[in-house]
Parts: structure tokens; sequence; C-alpha cells
């Protein structure tokens, strides 16, 4: 992570989920965690923001994958083999460990994508892919 680079900020799919206000937070709390890498030597203050801050980024996180996943296709996939396997831990176990594994294929990809990209240019990216697969899904629908 660069430090000097600008802080992240919230795309439309992990947006849709969160107020205005939430939305404000996340970006306020990654500002400050931010601001108290930079000084180097933490203060008690700074220490206590950094932790807000985390637990913040941790907690708009959780709520925008937990509330975009609930009713997906993935839910209802795991729902389906655990009543036809009879064996709801070792389902759980298997689809946890491949949530697990794809978000941390995101985190890479996203941690890697920052260095090389600008957050101006990834938002307008994400902002388009939206787009266009929602035009997609449109056209399946009017011409299905």
């Amino acid at each position: 992570m660069k430090l000097s680079s600008a802080p992240p900020t919230l795309s439309a799919p992990e947006s849709r989920n969160l107020t205005k206000d939430a939305q404000l937070t996340v970006i306020e709390s990654t500002r400050e965690t931010t601001d108290s890498v930079k000084l180097g030597n933490p203060t008690q203050e700074s220490s206590k923001k950094l932790s807000t801050g985390a637990l913040a980024v941790f907690g708009s996180s959780f709520v925008t994958i937990f509330l975009s996943e609930m009713g997906d296709k993935t839910q209802v996939a795991t729902l389906l083999m655990s009543a036809e396997s009879h064996s709801p831990w070792l389902v759980f176990a298997g689809a946890s460990s491949a949530l697990i594994a794809t978000s941390l294929l995101g985190v890479l990809l996203g941690r890697w994508l920052a260095t090389k990209v600008s957050p101006q240019i990834l938002n307008k990216a994400a902002g388009i892919s939206m787009l266009v697969i929602t035009m997609q899904l449109v056209w399946e629908i009017f011409h299905s």
C-alpha cells in the first residue's frame, strides 16, 4: 500500500447498501487510519483512531458483503447442497473456504490494482462494468 496515495473510496456495488452517512464514516475512518500510519510513531490518540478505523473498515466490509450475499445464488446453492448431502457442517466448511478464497483473490487483485491504477479510474471502470452488466441483464430479459 502506498502511503502517499489517496484513501480508497466506496465504489458503486459496495455502497448500494450503505447510507450516505455510513459511507462518509467509512471514508473518514480510512483517512484517519492513513494519517495515523503516516505519523510513524502513533500517539495514544492516533492509536485509538487506528483501531477505530480498522474496526470501521472491517464492519463496513462485513455488512456490505453480508447484505449483498443474502438470497444470492451462492446462498441458494449452499442451502440446496446442505439439504441434499445431510452433512451441513461439511457443506458449511466447503462453502466458507470457497468464499474466503474468492475474497482473498479480490483483496489481492484490489491491492495490486491500487498500485497500478488511480482510484478515479478504478471507480469509473467499476461503474462502467456495472452499467454493462445491467444492460446485458436487461437485454436478456426482453430478448429471451
